[in-house]
């Protein structure tokens, strides 16, 4: 209860700031900030039984998505914001409402359903991701996504807003690939992430070593031998 009333006391303070951001056209994802920095460790294990008990908040907030989205004119990094945020809120609605579950896979098509809808539009996971954040070409949105499990890119504990997204895009892409249980990456092996598999394309029209090298801290040689590791879809859930 003590958590509960402090997190209506943290938004109450914050009305006024999300007033302002209406104001100048921007989206507010404070709701989806505080319940991210209250259920979400530094490493991305998620308390799903913390945003159970804040669901009342957690749906209020998804809600909103439907009916407060970016226009045509908004800036390409609000739009960005926008979209990573309901993708990953998606993802946590449907965990939510059906947990107890081990894997995102256990539910019943995840990747189609039609989960949201918005200006008439109804949207699944697979609409976001391959029919509008990939089309922005910017191939470090993979490492923003959260699938709810183990291997994926961990769930950032704050919010993507158009101020913190740019500067989040580099910090997240260099911390998921130099990240060992993502990516071994040393002198003697190469194993990477499925991620650069199912997603090749993106990355440099496929010339991943080179895209890696631009991040790794470990530089890999263009003649060593690169391997993808298993993809564990456990949940990521904290203990």
């Amino acid at each position: 209860m003590k958590k509960k009333y402090l997190l209506l006391a943290i938004i109450a303070i914050l009305s006024f700031v999300s007033n302002l951001e209406a104001q100048n056209n921007h989206i507010d994802h404070m709701v989806w900030d505080q319940l991210l920095l209250l259920n979400v460790s530094n490493d991305g294990k998620v308390d799903y039984k913390g945003f159970i008990r804040d669901k009342f908040l957690f749906d209020k907030y998804f809600k909103s998505l439907s009916t407060n989205y970016p226009s045509e004119n908004s800036d390409d990094t609000e739009k960005l914001a926008y979209w990573v945020n309901l993708y990953n809120a998606i993802v946590m609605k449907m965990i939510i409402d059906h947990y107890p579950v081990k894997s995102i896979n256990d539910l019943k098509n995840p990747w189609k359903k039609k989960s949201i809808e918005i200006n008439n539009i109804k949207y699944s996971l697979d609409d976001i991701e391959h029919t509008i954040l990939r089309k922005m070409d910017e191939p470090r949105i993979h490492f923003l996504l959260n699938c709810a499990a183990t291997s994926s890119p961990k769930l950032w504990n704050r919010a993507y807003t158009n101020r913190n997204i740019t500067k989040a895009l580099e910090e997240r892409t260099i911390e998921y690939i130099n990240d060992p249980s993502k990516n071994i990456i040393t002198n003697n092996e190469v194993n990477i992430s499925k991620v650069f598999d199912w997603y090749a394309k993106d990355f440099d029209n496929g010339d991943i070593k080179s895209y890696i090298n631009r991040y790794s801290k470990v530089k890999i040689d263009k003649s060593s031998k690169m391997n993808y590791l298993e993809y564990d879809w456990s949940l990521n859930e904290r203990e």
